[in-house]
């Protein structure tokens, strides 16, 4: 349910308008003058703010600045009186989605209103990206607008709360641990520990004692009985990072611990009742694997209850922005410095390919706000030292510019389309001035509408 704020002074008025969008579904909060509704506002717990223009010591200007420093994705539609026109267009400019004369009918209204709302579902912030959503769900780092992003969040709400085994399978980097942990932050055992292992971090022979535990004296070295990961996972969520790399001859003991909840230690023939959830994740083709001969069919199987699949960054794009401006504010913040993009550097991102993902963006950040000592950072900052530039299919043979013309056209386009042609919300999204972006789009040839 939305969450829409009227702003009136005239109660009249103000009662009028929440009736209507009660009645239409929406969940709605009454302000009775602008320095309450700034108040209210600059808590950036709403969807929409319709507020009216002219009123008393704070105006709905003020309001309008107030909930958009709070939350700039939240959507403000302004209403006005005759001859107030030119003050709307005004509040446009400031980042208001839209305005409306009085007087005007409940149909109008509503249309204006769904459309403001239908714009925030469009930048990927309502419910799954806001701030209620993520202290909820735990998604506070899995970040992105995409439909790739929201689908694997919708998901997890799903899958979370059964205790489903859980396959998620993905290139190195692309957040197969982040999305475990959502799943076990969701599910009925989040108060249970959570216990990972990488699986190419142990060795074969020490892999069976590590997870099983072992009784003393049952190999050279163990002076006393110890208990294996599994049993510390009672209860909790069990984390297998590249379960590809497991031999057979314990995937055969694995497969049997899953079925029969239950261990056995080594060196002990005395089985421990276990109540574990399983999560898998991998950088391989499992099927492929299991085709080779290197991973058992019947495990295989036995994992691949609720799979995830994660595409690479280069198959997102559209997220590289936002994912650029998240660590760049956790990296400010952790050392203390106010580092900022400078031109072409989310263009120049945008048409890189990133063998390494997610991880390997968040190397980039970190190191550029370390290089760039608070100040600019620059596209040298960010592109990789060594080795050609590796873009998407279809730019090769392209030189840099090229590249980042191509990249910048299209983030121009998208964001023009997207707000009918508006070149201050296009900005907005952007994340540079009207005038940056007038220049760029005559140097580049674009003119709204685009085809």
């Amino acid at each position: 349910m939305a969450k829409v704020l009227v702003v009136d002074d005239q109660r009249n008025m103000r009662t009028t308008l929440a009736l209507m969008l009660r009645g239409a579904g929406f969940e709605v909060e009454e302000a009775a003058d602008g320095v309450q509704g700034a108040e209210l506002g600059a808590k950036g717990a709403f969807d929409v703010v319709l507020t009216d223009l002219r009123m008393g010591s704070q105006d709905g200007i003020g309001v309008l600045r107030a909930v958009k420093e709070a939350e700039a994705n939240a959507e403000v539609i302004v209403m006005t009186a005759y001859g107030t026109i030119e003050s709307a267009v005004e509040a446009m400019r400031l980042g208001a989605f839209d305005y409306i004369q009085k007087p005007f009918t409940e149909e109008e209204l509503l249309v204006k209103v769904q459309r403001a709302i239908e714009k925030r579902r469009l930048s990927g912030h309502v419910q799954l990206l806001t701030h209620e959503f993520k202290e909820r769900y735990k998604f506070e780092n899995i970040v992105g607008r995409s439909q790739a992003v929201r689908d694997v969040l919708g998901r997890i709400v799903k899958v979370a709360p059964t205790d489903a085994t859980v396959l998620i399978q993905g290139e190195s980097g692309t957040g197969k641990e982040l999305v475990a942990k959502a799943i076990h932050a969701n599910s009925r055992r989040a108060d249970a520990p959570y216990v990972p292992v990488n699986c190419a971090a142990i060795s074969e022979t020490l892999l069976e004692s590590e997870l099983f535990g072992h009784a003393r004296g049952s190999f050279t070295g163990a002076i006393s009985a110890r208990k294996g990961l599994f049993e510390e996972a009672d209860g909790g969520t069990f984390f297998f990072d590249e379960i590809t790399e497991t031999p057979l001859a314990f995937q055969a003991k694995l497969l049997r611990a899953i079925q029969e909840n239950e261990v056995r230690r080594v060196g002990e023939n005395k089985p421990i009742r276990i109540d574990v959830r399983i999560i898998a994740a991998t950088n391989q083709d499992l099927m492929t694997a299991v085709n080779e001969k290197r991973f058992r069919q019947d495990l295989y199987y036995r994992l691949n209850v609720a799979r995830f699949v994660l595409p690479p960054l280069r198959e997102r794009r559209e997220d590289v922005a936002l994912l650029f401006g998240h660590f760049l504010e956790k990296y400010n913040r952790k050392m203390q410095l106010k580092a900022r993009a400078g031109e072409g550097v989310i263009e120049a991102l945008t048409a890189y390919d990133f063998p390494g993902n997610v991880r390997e963006l968040e190397n980039i950040v970190e190191q550029a706000v370390a290089l760039s000592g608070g100040g600019l950072i620059s596209v040298d900052d960010v592109l990789p030292s060594s080795g050609p530039l590796q873009v998407h299919t279809g730019t090769m043979g392209k030189s840099l510019a090229d590249v980042v013309d191509s990249a910048e056209r299209q983030a121009i386009e998208t964001a023009l389309r997207e707000n009918d042609g508006s070149r201050d919300r296009a900005a907005e999204i952007l994340g540079i001035s009207v005038t940056t972006l007038w220049r760029k789009m005559t140097r580049l040839g674009i003119s709204y509408p685009t085809s």
